[in-house]
């Protein structure tokens, strides 16, 4: 049985519709800078942790003073 040619046409914006409107949250979600500005909270919020914070410091220190001891033997 053959569908109304309005049928179809309505159907096929409703598609372009849905289409456009993944594709526009598909590129809110990939958008670089909103990536980056994440990433950077994420960082924050991890460095903020004082388990992770001395621990990066305490480490840092350690292999200062290893390359320090093994310059100056």
């Amino acid at each position: 049985m053959a569908r109304d040619p309005d049928t179809i046409e309505r159907e096929i914006e409703q598609a372009r519709e849905a289409l456009a409107g993944a594709l526009d949250e598909l590129s809110d979600r990939a958008n670089p800078q909103r990536l980056s500005e994440q990433g950077k909270e994420i960082a924050a919020e991890k460095w903020a942790d004082p388990k992770i914070k001395y621990g990066v410091i305490a480490a840092g220190t350690l292999i200062g003073l290893l390359l320090l001891r093994k310059l100056l033997k």
